[in-house]
């Protein structure tokens, strides 16, 4: 009997000492979340800054249809850079596809490249792109100073650039959205903004202690 007693004590010592553990590791994990924060589109500081007007073209896209980019009008545009050889690139199209289909109401999507006209057509259409604005143009990707693939532009209804980075996931990419709407360039921007603003409350705290 009393070696019964003894091991339910000793049972339970070892349940309450896992719930500490367990609460302990809850714990750290949720100060982890806080320091390593979701990341956003990766904003390279080149080409057109966000605030400035994009720059203006008029160009006929692989099917021969007029585009204009940069240009005000009723909707916002997305000006998206791929190739047919990047692996990111090919990834990121279904996604594409869902993101023109939930944001329709709001925004448009283009896409744009360089290189020979076969190659891009091919990919053009092996891919299903037909329903987007295809632009192959030299120019352009300098204007906007691309040096890395997959990168998008977003221009809102006054050509004005909003928010641009290279895009690696759906995040990333809904990261542009998010950074227009609140007002940053970006998420990164958005996030040293709540750090500063976090140790401004700190440091008041600690001067009003």
């Amino acid at each position: 009997m009393t070696a019964l007693i003894v091991s339910n004590v000793l049972l339970w010592g070892v349940v309450l000492a896992l719930l500490l553990v367990v609460l302990a590791l809850s714990r750290q994990i949720g100060v982890l979340y806080e320091r390593v924060a979701p990341m956003g589109a990766l904003t390279l500081d080149k080409g057109p800054a966000v605030g400035e007007a994009a720059p203006h073209f008029d160009l006929n896209d692989l099917l021969g249809r007029p585009h204009q980019v940069g240009y005000a009008g009723a909707r916002s545009q997305l000006l998206f850079f791929v190739s047919p050889s990047c692996p990111v690139c090919k990834k990121l199209l279904p996604i594409l596809k869902s993101v023109a289909h939930t944001e329709r109401a709001w925004l448009d999507i283009t896409l744009a490249s360089d290189g020979e006209m076969p190659e891009h057509l091919a990919f053009y259409r092996k891919a299903g792109l037909e329903s987007f604005p295809y632009l192959l143009s030299t120019e352009l990707g300098m204007k906007f100073q691309i040096s890395k693939l997959p990168y998008a532009v977003l221009m809102d209804e006054q050509g004005i650039v909003r928010a641009k980075g290279l895009i690696n996931s759906r995040e990333q990419l809904e990261s542009l959205f998010t950074a227009k709407e609140i007002g940053v360039g970006s998420a990164q921007e958005w996030l040293e903004r709540a750090s500063v603003e976090e140790i401004s409350r700190k440091e008041n705290g600690n001067a009003l202690a």
